[in-house]
């Protein structure tokens, strides 16, 4: 199985990204390939930017990427209830490409984490709810509370019980 890794920020330093790449690594029997919002550098959707300039190359190889996988881990951010700007800005843009729903009809492992208490679960819900209009499969979600107590980048998920639901969630799918 191909794995296309999200973290859905633009952060340099997102614990999204960090979180997605751990639960890809779980995944037996599968290669994987990050896309690294980050490095990403798009401008602010508008149809009128659309219709001067076109679909961002950046954006179409991100549609790329898409289609030539077949499964997506994706972990949100949560900023302020909703997604991350550059996370939204980057589904604005690949929504109009013509002809294609957003995530291909791929099967999703969706996902968000935060600093806070509630792991990202507004935008989490946010987003399944809508993703499957487009083109999501979601075949489980999952949200890692208090990051910083309770993931290491040695250990992944230091909290047992956290572990082995999302362990569990992984080998339903």
């Amino acid at each position: 199985m191909n794995t296309l890794i999200i973290g859905g920020s633009n952060s340099k330093q997102s614990i999204n990204r960090k979180f997605a790449l751990y639960a890809g690594s779980l995944f037996s029997n599968s290669t994987s390939e990050v896309y690294d919002l980050s490095q990403v550098s798009i401008p602010l959707f508008s149809v009128d930017l659309e219709a001067a300039l076109g679909i961002p190359e950046e954006v179409l190889l991100f549609a790329e990427k898409i289609d030539n996988t077949d499964f997506i881990v994706l972990s949100l951010a949560e900023n302020n209830g909703s997604f991350n700007a550059g996370f939204k800005n980057l589904i604005d843009w690949t929504s109009r490409i013509k002809n294609r729903k957003l995530f291909g009809e791929k099967s999703m492992l969706l996902m968000a984490t935060s600093p806070g208490a509630r792991g990202g679960a507004s935008v989490l819900e946010t987003a399944k709810n809508i993703f499957p209009f487009m083109g999501a499969n979601i075949k489980g979600t999952f949200s890692l509370p208090s990051f910083y107590q309770n993931f290491s980048d040695e250990d992944g998920i230091t909290d047992a019980t956290l572990k082995q639901a999302l362990q569990k969630i992984i080998d339903n799918i």
